[in-house]
Formats: structure tokens, C-alpha cells, sequence
């Protein structure tokens, strides 16, 4: 099969997916085998910073996902656990070249494509590219961020300290001083009834990266005055600055993206009603589609 101009980009992510957990001992976080495809491959901060244009997503996490989406419709990760990507029997012993991986794409594609009410497979695959497969979670993630993307900058500061508050934290307060920092409130966690300590945050509304410089800043502007800081936002955070949070030496810095954002959310049910959705395993039903 040969390759699409512009289309089925992920397929080169099979293998040094599949590398990559075995490495990790045939299971990981997602952030892990992104990392460990990363550094085993070498690649560099400006090719992991890409993002797609329509969407702000990270185009390198979003491409490995999709390989990761046909990597469990072929058999060869487990689709069972939530937040864990493992190797099933089937892919602890595959060692598959883009070629293969084009061949599953082209295999799957067609059978989504019938799944579609009859969509072709240029269709389909023109649909994946703005996506990220995990499609009834994104679509719940992206609804909020758009909500919180929507609201005034003292909304977001003040819906942050309300989701702070259900999350344990103490006499949160926001600031409201735009000469302040980049600081935006403050609040007390207490961890036991002996130590607590004092939480400067910042809320970023953004719909696209907080660099390492705006990490440094925030850290600059928190020292003397509290022993941990927080940055929340919508957007997401590069590399380098996930490396600036975490400079030996330096006071720490937690970083909170959309992502993770959305799961606190999720978590103490801060503006969200639960509702059960089902998904569907096409796996399953591929033997019934001939």
C-alpha cells in the first residue's frame, strides 16, 4: 500500500510503539510510551512541540494515539484498562514495519468506513486527522475546555478556586492583581493535622502551550512567598517547560494541563453530570462484517 500524500502519517508509530512498551515491561502510562518513543527515537523539541491547526491538539501524542487505536483493533494491545497501555501475548512477540502498518490502516479504515454508513477510506481517514481516537472521551474533554475557554479570565481564575476547594485545599483566595507576578490566588493544603503549607496558582486560559520561560516566571515570582506553586490551563504544556517545572534545585512547580484539568473536574463532579456511555469494540463484530 502506498503512502497517502499527507494522510496515514501515524502509521510509522506502530513499531516504536510496540518498542517501546516492551521496554517499559509491556504496559505503561500513555505520557511514558510518548516519552520513551521520544527519547529512543531522538527527536527533537520542535518536531514534539507541533501541534495541529485546527484543534491546538500535540500532533506527535495524537498521531501515536491513533497507532495505538489500531494497534488494539488488530490484537496486539489490550483495550481493557483505562489509563494503561499493555502489550497483549499477540504484541509482546510483533515486530511490525510501516508496511504492515499500512496494511492494518487499510484493513481497519475499510471496516470503519462500512461501520459509517459506506464512507470511503479517504473519508475516514481525512476525519482522524483533527481527532484523538479515545472519540466519546474526547468529545467530553473538549466540551468542558471549551466552556472553560469561554469564560471571563476572573470566570476561569475563580471556577479554578472552587475546583481547588473541592480538592482539599483551604482559605483559597484569588488575588485579582495583574501587577502581581502572574500570580493569581493562593491557598492552604493541609496534608495532616501537624503540616500544612501555603499554594501560590496561576490560571492560564490558553488554547495553546505555556512555555518554559512563562514556567520560570511564575517560579521567579512565587520564591520567598510560598513553597509550592500550581499553573492550571487549558492548553497544554511543552516539553521544555515540563522540564522547567522540575529543575533540580528549584522550588517545584505542579503543572495542571487541559487534559489533567478535565479529570479534576471529573473527579469531585464540579460541573459535570455522569452519564454512562458504551463503546463499541468493533473487534468484536469485524468476523460478522464478510
Amino acid at each position: 500500500m502506498a503512502k497517502r500524500k499527507g494522510k496515514a502519517e501515524f502509521a510509522k508509530w506502530f513499531g516504536p510503539t510496540l518498542d517501546a512498551l516492551r521496554s517499559l515491561g509491556y504496559s505503561g502510562k500513555p505520557r511514558e510510551v510518548v516519552d520513551k518513543i521520544a527519547s529512543d527515537l531522538s527527536l527533537n523539541e520542535d518536531f514534539l512541540n507541533q501541534t495541529l491547526d485546527k484543534s491546538g491538539i500535540n500532533k506527535f501524542y495524537n498521531q501515536v494515539a491513533w497507532a495505538r487505536q489500531y494497534l488494539i483493533w488488530e490484537g496486539y494491545l489490550d483495550s481493557s484498562i483505562r489509563g494503561t497501555w499493555k502489550l497483549t501475548d499477540k504484541g509482546k512477540e510483533a515486530h511490525l514495519t510501516t508496511n504492515d502498518a499500512y496494511e492494518i490502516i487499510k484493513k481497519w479504515v475499510n471496516i470503519n468506513a462500512k461501520a459509517r454508513q459506506k464512507k470511503n477510506e479517504k473519508e475516514v481517514l481525512k476525519e482522524q486527522e483533527e481527532e484523538v481516537p479515545e472519540t466519546v472521551e474526547l468529545k467530553a474533554e473538549t466540551n468542558l475546555l471549551e466552556v472553560l475557554q469561554s469564560l471571563s479570565p476572573s470566570g476561569f481564575e475563580n471556577v479554578c478556586k472552587e475546583l481547588l476547594r473541592e480538592h482539599g485545599f483551604e482559605n483559597v483566595l484569588v488575588t485579582g492583581q495583574s501587577h502581581d507576578g502572574g500570580i493569581d490566588g493562593y491557598g492552604v493544603l493541609e496534608l495532616n493535622p501537624f503540616v500544612s503549607f501555603k499554594v501560590l496558582f496561576q490560571c492560564k486560559r490558553y488554547k495553546g502551550s505555556v512555555s518554559r520561560a512563562q514556567v520560570g516566571d511564575f517560579r521567579n515570582a512565587m520564591i520567598g512567598r510560598a513553597e509550592k506553586g500550581i499553573i492550571m490551563t487549558t492548553g497544554f504544556f511543552t516539553r521544555e517547560a515540563e522540564k522547567e517545572a522540575s529543575r533540580d534545585g528549584a522550588p517545584p512547580v505542579e503543572l495542571v494541563d487541559g487534559k489533567k484539568l478535565v479529570k479534576m473536574f471529573e473527579k469531585v463532579e464540579l460541573g459535570l453530570k455522569p452519564k454512562t456511555i458504551y463503546e463499541v469494540q468493533l473487534g468484536y463484530f469485524e468476523k460478522f462484517m464478510n
